[in-house]
């Protein structure tokens, strides 16, 4: 059961940064290459665009 909840999570945060991905400022090339990243290596892939994937186009405080 652990496994399950773990992958809900796993998949629920790879959506999110898929979805931050997209609304990005990056270029179409690079927005396919961090999705296919996310995709392909689903916990590794968003740890990655966590630490030095593209920024979000808002500013926050």
């Amino acid at each position: 059961m652990e496994y399950g909840i773990v992958g809900l999570l796993i998949l629920a945060l790879d959506i999110y940064g898929i979805i931050q991905v997209i609304n990005s400022g990056a270029s179409g090339g690079a927005k396919i290459l961090w999705i296919l990243a996310i995709l392909v290596f689903p916990v590794v892939g968003l740890i990655v665009w966590y630490l030095a994937g593209p920024k979000s186009s808002a500013s926050g405080i």
